[in-house]
């Protein structure tokens, strides 16, 4: 199992266990994680999982694709570290990987 931290807007942190092969986003509905609202359900059709990468986090995790960067756009306060949660595949590399639910979404 790998680990994700997620810090939610107040600042508690929430430490789950993911299955390699799952999103994040998943990750975070399953474990109630505030803030998370993942309308589309991941398929990439909203900008409601929005999370900001933890800076140590940017490169392993990787750079959107054109369909994310487009719904980038209607997310609130978008950063250079902002990924949609229902695009980051948990695996191996990822274990440790922190990521910050934004104050609202979209």
């Amino acid at each position: 199992m790998t680990k994700l931290t997620y810090i939610a807007p107040d600042g508690t942190r929430f430490d789950v266990e993911a299955e390699n092969g799952s999103t994040v986003m998943e990750n975070a509905i399953r474990n109630a994680v505030p803030g998370i609202e993942a309308e589309c359900g991941g398929a990439c059709a909203c900008a409601t999982c929005h999370v900001y990468v933890d800076e140590a986090w940017t490169a392993v995790v990787g750079e959107p694709e054109a369909m994310e960067e487009d719904m980038l756009d209607f997310a609130y306060d978008v950063r250079p570290n902002s990924r949609l949660s229902c695009q980051i595949k948990v695996r191996d590399e990822l274990d440790g990987l922190v990521v910050t639910v934004p104050e609202r979404q979209g």
